[in-house]
């Protein structure tokens, strides 16, 4: 796998500007009340998902009928909508309830259906190009402070599935970040991450990933309880290494789809077993004189059906790794953390990102963008609304930026 590149120097200001019609809310379990968290919410082929308080933003230059609110376990919800009254809006989702008499299982043999799946990928995925529009964003923490954000829309255009990932390509639209100006803030550590990540995630067309005889093979299978995402059953296949292999694998659950037999959603969490095979896969370098130690490297790709065809829709991969000094008694904890969602799809009169206007493996997004404080920065565009302690923390460092 091509190593992709994230700067944990370690913050933008994130603003939201309205437009025609602003489409807001919050979305709660209504059993228990709690936020929900990663939710897509979408209107047509505008979409995006709730951030970690349950909270969104969809921004439209329509006013639509409705909107479709889903989430993994939870039964779709479509909210109808009235002018006027689009904003603070209160969605809450019934849990799903697995009826085991509705489910034929296709094979008594798990990796046989994931091998059935990865056959129908020309099938179910795009058969011709798509620009897709996306919003990026990527963070770390010490311990429990954010030291760094940067966040942008990207375009991010994709070759058929029937092709590999060798022409996709991500280019910036407009971005932004900051930085703390802590001087014991800076770390100087670059991990595995960064702005062409959705390329190199998309699991089910990168498939020298896991999708691959000799990958497939180094793993055990077996089935999960089967859930539901989008009041559509899934069949859930689990997977454990078999044996051990010179990179490290992966422990995880693949989500296909019941009638469609096409990947809906894929989690992963990388093997921590071997610390050194974690460090190799997780650590693209290091300043001298640094302890490395990885705990978590996970991720999490969805996948959302439409007009006939499966698309990425979703995104958030997590790093977890503490670093000590020789000097030092005790190491310090770490979490970097990427998150993209598409916002809006093209599938006609797509023209491919020129290589000279796109990302590779070794750029860093911080890099690319620029500080920005304008509150009207997103203008139309969707994003991810952040999160309360994200939003705390983003006052806080720009005043800081201020005062220095």
């Amino acid at each position: 796998m091509r190593r992709l590149w994230l700067i944990i120097l370690l913050l933008a200001p994130l603003a939201v500007s309205a437009q025609q019609v602003v489409v807001s809310g919050s979305v709660t379990d209504e059993k228990t009340g709690d936020c929900l968290r990663q939710v897509s919410v979408s209107a047509g082929r505008v979409s995006v998902v709730t951030n970690e308080d349950g909270v969104f933003t969809l921004k439209l230059d329509q006013m639509p009928t409705a909107i479709t609110v889903s989430h993994l376990g939870y039964k779709m919800r479509k909210v109808n909508l009235q002018e006027g009254k689009t904003e603070n809006l209160k969605v809450r989702l019934v849990p799903t309830a697995i009826q085991l008499r509705e489910i034929v299982v296709r094979t008594s043999n798990p990796r046989e259906l994931v091998e059935i799946a990865i056959r129908k990928i020309p099938e179910n995925y795009s058969r011709k190009p798509e620009l897709l529009q996306t919003f990026y964003r990527e963070t770390a923490m010490k311990r429990k402070h954010y030291i760094y954000v940067a966040e942008g829309v990207e375009d991010m255009y994709k070759t058929p599935y029937t092709r590999n990932i060798g022409r996709d390509r991500v280019a910036i639209v407009k971005g932004r970040r900051l930085l703390s100006q802590k001087q014991g803030d800076t770390l100087g550590i670059k991990v595995m991450g960064g702005p062409v990540l959705p390329v190199q995630l998309d699991v089910v067309k990168n498939q020298e990933m896991l999708f691959n005889k000799e990958n497939l093979d180094a793993y055990n299978f077996s089935f999960g309880d089967p859930e539901y995402i989008n009041d559509r059953m899934q069949y859930v296949v689990k997977i454990e290494p078999r044996y051990s292999m010179e990179y490290a694998l992966y422990h995880g659950k693949l989500y296909i789809d019941g009638d469609r037999l096409a990947f809906t959603r894929i989690e992963l969490d990388l093997d921590m077993s071997d610390k050194e095979k974690a460090t190799r896969t997780m650590l693209v370098r290091k300043p001298v004189g640094v302890r490395f130690k990885p705990r978590e490297l996970s991720c999490v790709v969805d996948y959302r059906y439409e007009d006939g065809v499966t698309r990425m829709s979703y995104l958030r991969n997590i790093f977890r790794f503490n670093c000590d000094w020789k000097k030092r008694l005790f190491s310090t904890s770490f979490t970097a953390t990427c998150e993209m969602v598409v916002t809006d799809s093209q599938s006609e009169n797509v023209q491919p990102i020129a290589s000279r206007s796109s990302f590779d493996s070794r750029d860093a997004y911080y890099d690319k963008v620029e500080y920005f404080l304008d509150p009207e920065y997103w203008s139309q565009y969707n994003i991810i609304e952040p999160s309360e302690t994200l939003d705390k923390a983003i006052k806080k460092l720009v005043s800081t930026y201020r005062r220095n």
